[in-house]
């Protein structure tokens, strides 16, 4: 199966500015899903931790399923947290949203790029895709 790349030509930054990476690469059966910050066309969204949390997850369930990919298809997710404090409310997010099918995970406080909260990214894998 050939490697397939998703988003190239769309992905934006902060200003509008072109980012050099895929949104998503699919290989194999997996799809890598490119750190999705609480971005909305180009600018980060305002709020706290609670809805920067569920817009980033949000992006990162846009581009999977745009690429045929489900939530019971996810398998590992890196979380990036500006604030060790954010941990929990995040974690009530999480929990909603993977109720079913908890993927493995890992979390960790780091400095962020693009000045917000928390950023995301996550791996899937479907066996019929390989």
């Amino acid at each position: 199966m050939p490697i397939k790349r998703y988003g190239v030509d769309e992905s934006t930054g902060t200003g509008g500015q072109k980012l050099p990476f895929a949104k998503a690469v699919e290989a194999g059966g997996w799809l890598y899903v490119s750190g999705q910050t609480p971005m909305r066309d180009g600018e980060v969204v305002e709020g706290g931790i609670i809805e920067q949390s569920e817009l980033a997850l949000q992006n990162c369930i846009d581009i999977m399923q745009h690429a045929g990919y489900s939530l019971a298809d996810v398998v590992h997710v890196k979380v990036y947290l500006t604030d060790a404090r954010y941990f929990s409310s995040f974690n009530k997010v999480f929990r909603q949203l993977f109720a079913d099918a908890p993927p493995a995970r890992i979390c960790a406080v780091a400095d962020l790029v693009v000045d917000c909260k928390v950023e995301v990214d996550l791996t899937c894998y479907r066996d019929d895709r390989g």
